[in-house]
């Protein structure tokens, strides 16, 4: 079912209402029948069909999101064919100044390993980094794999081949994931930690849907997806060992606990990785995902929309967040963010959107 749902999404999250604009003086709201086109990250799409779906009763905007990975979203705003762009994967400032782009994060969520074991419950697999790697390096092939017993007394390890199961397309998860793997495990080195990488083991899907069906319908399989694709397709995953050396499971406290030092005052451009943070509660691999909008809108309106979208979100959008356990971004960051819009401007050199007064 909600595998569906994000091919729904994929295909065209095309949502149109009616006009709400407010009379309130000061109150920034996007033009009347606005509609944008934005596409990228999968690893955000639940969240954005669901405030998509709140702001087409609301505010009369309409959206066409295209959940088509990262790598893809990177290249279409480079390419000005949609509005925005979503990574998870952040640019580094000098690639934004090169494009004339600007980022900015949505949401903090996680990016989970998947099992399909049989008669193993949620969390009842412990894997530490570098036992990660080797599975996901094809070194450790089976379930019942001495290094993975060790890991696990007392569970009942099934004696079944791993399947190792990755993205297939240009992903930010892919990019968090594999970040991680190089930061705690040095036999990853020779794969790195990028959007796309050459996968030395398993079978691709696409998008964090096609990891999860995937998964889901091949005993003995292992993947990685972000967690709202893990809680909504009932499928177990795996307790990782953080920084603390505590075994922690994915959830909306854990991701909060790796997000709680960041320092994003220090983050030109908004780059900011959360992985393998301090903190005995900290979810290893945490990250935040991003917006990607040019600095030079051709249509000043079309910017203006995009900006009211995520305004929306921040001002209303957080209980939604909240249910598909991703964290919303504290509020002194969502200040910090809608300060930087100012950098946003239209032909006639002027921001395109002035928050209202929060």
């Amino acid at each position: 079912m909600f595998r569906k749902v994000l091919v729904g999404v994929a295909a065209c999250l095309a949502l149109t209402a009616c006009s709400n604009n407010s009379d309130k003086a000061g109150e920034a709201k996007a033009p009347a029948g606005a509609q944008i086109a934005g596409a990228g990250a999968t690893f955000p799409a639940p969240l954005y069909a669901k405030w998509a779906e709140a702001q087409k009763a609301e505010t009369g905007l309409a959206l066409n999101y295209q959940a088509i990975g990262s790598g893809g979203g990177i290249k279409q705003i480079k390419a000005k064919t949609v509005a925005f762009g979503a990574s998870d994967k952040p640019l580094k400032p000098e690639e934004l100044n090169e494009a004339g782009l600007v980022q900015f994060p949505t949401v903090i969520g996680g990016v989970v390993p998947i099992v399909n074991l049989p008669g193993v419950t949620p969390g009842q697999i412990k894997l530490t980094g570098p036992l990660l790697a080797d599975i996901f390096l094809g070194t450790v092939k089976k379930w019942n794999d001495p290094a993975i017993a060790q890991a696990n007394p007392g569970v009942a390890l099934p004696n079944l081949p791993i399947t190792v199961v990755h993205r297939s397309d240009g992903s930010g998860t892919t990019f968090l994931f594999t970040s991680y793997l190089t930061a705690v495990a040095p036999q990853w080195a020779k794969v790195g930690a990028s959007d796309a990488v050459a996968w030395p083991a398993g079978q691709g899907g696409k998008g964090n849907d096609g990891v999860s069906g995937y998964v889901k319908q091949t005993p003995g399989a292992i993947g990685y997806v972000e967690y709202a694709f893990a809680k909504q397709n009932g499928l177990a995953h795996a307790a990782l060992q953080n920084a603390a050396g505590t075994f922690v499971n994915p959830t909306a406290e854990s991701f909060a606990a790796a997000a709680s030092g960041a320092d994003w005052s220090k983050a030109p451009g908004f780059y900011l990785l959360l992985i393998n943070q301090p903190g005995a509660n900290a979810w290893p691999i945490t990250g935040a995902t991003f917006i990607l909008m040019h600095k030079a809108q051709a249509d000043a309106a079309t910017g203006k929309s995009v900006l009211s979208f995520v305004d929306w979100a921040y001002a209303k959008g957080d209980a939604a967040a909240n249910e598909l356990a991703y964290v919303p971004l504290p509020a002194d960051l969502k200040q910090r963010v809608r300060s930087s819009w100012s950098a946003i401007v239209g032909p006639d050199g002027k921001p395109v959107y002035v928050p209202a007064a929060q």
